[in-house]
């Protein structure tokens, strides 16, 4: 296949920029559009980068002049307004427009295991998730009615060697060094799928230029799936400490933190286990050879690398104390 022109719209997020490396990896002529605000990862060294607000379409023309390019990966889409900017910027132009949904629009609860592309997209618990059906939506629309060459893609949970990967970051991760007990929601038990950045990034790569990718959609991730108590307890491995668990109920947590709790409701709290084949009949190759303890040990490190990266926020502290207080394990619940 000869080098692609490739736009990422973003390119500097903690996916993105794994696919932007991987591209220029594969020999493809990248192109970064973002607002130049990045404050974690600078954009790479061998791509253009134009600066540009994808918000405002004049401000997108004007970065990208005359520009063309056979594919365009849209990181930075998340409501239905947005992708129709991107279709009134390139739907006469591009060869492959990508759209990054989510696996989270995936029916939620999902009655069927492993989770495949055919798995219905419903997702009641989540405004985030029902934004991105509704993206989905309209780019099928366009498919359909225009012939508009779209590709969906559904990253899972991806993380890098920044990304703490339950919610509360860093403060969690103290807490458990320290000997503290932290707050799992739930009983621990259900699975959870974590994909490195550097195993998806290929599997990514491998759609952009395919003919037989137009009008599809597709998940990319791992095949391991471990529970949530073994996600913190590799976590507190790699910190040097063994983890304290005190299990809360999720509607519990939710009704303590609705932000917090609309995330862990509609997506982090149910068992999700993916099927790869539709992936591996476009990119044989694609694995995953990265396991999460292997991961673990990259973000701990990351952060132990620089003593300003460990933010302790103390909000988040109180809730976990707050909640470890009620729900502490033999401590009997009031009833109605």
């Amino acid at each position: 296949m000869s080098a692609l022109r490739v736009l990422y719209i973003g390119g500097t997020g903690i996916i993105s920029t794994a696919c932007v490396t991987e591209s220029i990896k594969q020999g493809h002529d990248v192109t970064i559009l973002n607002r130049g605000q990045s404050s974690r990862r600078d954009p790479h060294p061998d791509a253009r980068l134009v600066t540009g607000d994808i918000r405002d379409p004049d401000s997108a023309r004007s970065a990208l002049g005359e520009a063309t390019f056979d594919v365009v990966c849209s990181f930075v889409s998340f409501t239905t307004d947005h992708v129709l900017t991107d279709l009134e910027l390139f739907r006469e132009t591009v060869g492959q427009y990508v759209f990054i949904s989510s696996a989270s629009a995936y029916q939620t609860p999902p009655t069927h295991m492993p989770v495949t592309e055919s798995t219905p997209l419903r997702n009641p618990y989540w405004q985030y998730s029902r934004d991105k059906i509704a993206c989905e939506d309209l780019l099928l629309k366009t498919y359909r009615d225009e012939a508009f060459p779209m590709t969906i893609v559904r990253p899972s949970h991806t993380y890098d060697h920044t990304s703490i990967v339950f919610d509360g970051g860093w403060t969690l991760v103290d807490r458990m060094r320290r000997g503290v007990e932290v707050v799992v929601p739930g009983d621990g038990t259900s699975l959870w799928t974590l994909t490195h950045v550097d195993d998806f990034a290929p599997g990514f790569v491998g759609l952009l230029g395919r003919d037989a990718a137009i009008g599809e959609a597709f998940h990319i991730t791992s095949d391991e799936a471990l529970t949530w108590n073994a996600i913190f307890t590799e976590m507190a491995h790699a910190a040097g400490s063994e983890p304290k668990l005190v299990h809360v109920a999720t509607d519990a947590i939710d009704a303590a933190d609705p932000k917090l709790g609309a995330g862990l409701v509609g997506d982090k709290s149910n068992t999700m286990i993916f099927d790869n084949t539709k992936l591996r009949t476009l990119v044989p190759t694609f694995n995953c050879p990265t396991p999460f303890s292997v991961g673990a040990r990259e973000i701990v490190d990351w952060y132990d690398a620089d003593e300003s990266r460990k933010t302790v926020d103390d909000k988040v502290n109180a809730l976990q104390d707050k909640l470890i207080e009620a729900y502490r394990p033999g401590k009997v619940q009031p009833v109605g």
